[in-house]
């Protein structure tokens, strides 16, 4: 089953604070931890980034809620985050620029760990639908697939490939990546791959922010790529679960309801939505639930007519 991630926060492997965060005991309400080797750092920064990394992992808590990805700029700095002591007790790697041509380098050098990965689609291949499905196959490989935890899309650097910057007033879903994601979607989700949405970089625009991520969920995102912690909370209150919604996930997963039935006016099949059901419960233990809409109907009546 496809797991909700939330938010993902990225931090810059050479944040001050990087060692608080990665404890927990600095912005303890993240779920999700990516420390940034790739765009964030600066060529004339990478050797202080890797030096203040493996003193960070090296003295790194085991047993907190946050998962902890590295997102590396390379595999060659892949393999030097991997010889780090500590590094055991990060939950994965996010991969920049995945193809088909270059997964098997990144992959090589995890075969034998535990870590999951997050390869990211952001090269020109992802505007070519032949290339996204040879990726696919290349992720359903046996022994690869139960290592990929999702797969993030990097929206600016698809735009940059057009030549575009997102404009400060529309979301991602307005530019010409919204039919783009909707491929991605297709070509992916029903394979069993879930897909996390691009960052939103504008952080004086809440309101849009707030729009987007519902455009994300309906888009079937698991997740967002935070990109300061104060968005933290506006993307995660959208994973929560309103309770309309779980009444009807856990009344198709009950095993008395009748193949078809009509629940909170909307016609609900056992068949066709237990997997939508499955993840909002999931989902639900994982972020909560909305409090109930006040006058909403949540009762379950018999095949409609």
């Amino acid at each position: 089953m496809v797991k909700s991630m939330g938010a993902s926060l990225y931090v810059p492997a050479n944040h001050k604070d990087l060692a608080q965060i990665a404890n927990c005991e600095k912005l303890p309400h993240a779920r999700s931890l990516i420390f940034c080797l790739e765009d964030a750092i600066a060529e004339r920064e990478l050797s202080w980034s890797l030096f203040n990394l493996s003193v960070v992992l090296a003295n790194m808590h085991d047993a907190i809620p946050a998962e902890r990805f590295v997102r590396v700029r390379n595999p060659e700095v892949m393999e030097r985050v991997l010889a780090m002591a500590g590094s055991d007790k990060l939950t994965g790697f996010v991969l920049p620029k995945v193809t088909r041509h270059n997964f098997d380098t990144y992959f090589r050098l995890v075969r034998d760990t535990d870590h999951s990965l997050m390869p990211t689609l952001e090269t020109a291949e992802v505007f070519c639908d032949s290339e996204m499905q040879q990726l696919r196959s290349v992720f359903d490989a046996p022994g690869v697939r139960q290592r990929i935890l999702c797969l993030r899309i990097g929206g600016n650097d698809l735009l940059a490939l057009l030549g575009l910057r997102r404009p400060r007033g529309m979301t991602i879903y307005r530019t010409p990546l919204g039919p783009v994601i909707a491929r991605l979607v297709t070509t992916f989700r029903p394979y069993g791959f879930a897909l996390t949405a691009p960052v939103f970089e504008y952080l004086d625009l809440p309101e849009l922010l707030d729009q987007e991520v519902a455009e994300d969920l309906a888009y079937g995102m698991v997740g967002k790529t935070a990109i300061h912690p104060t968005q933290i909370a506006p993307i995660e209150q959208h994973y929560k679960v309103r309770p309309q919604d779980l009444a009807v996930a856990r009344a198709i997963l009950d095993d008395a309801s009748p193949a078809v039935f009509r629940m909170d006016d909307a016609m609900c099949e056992v068949a066709t939505h237990r997997a939508w059901a499955e993840r909002l419960v999931e989902q639900s233990h994982r972020f909560g639930a909305h409090a109930l809409d006040a006058g909403r109907r949540t009762s379950l009546e018999g095949e409609p007519s």
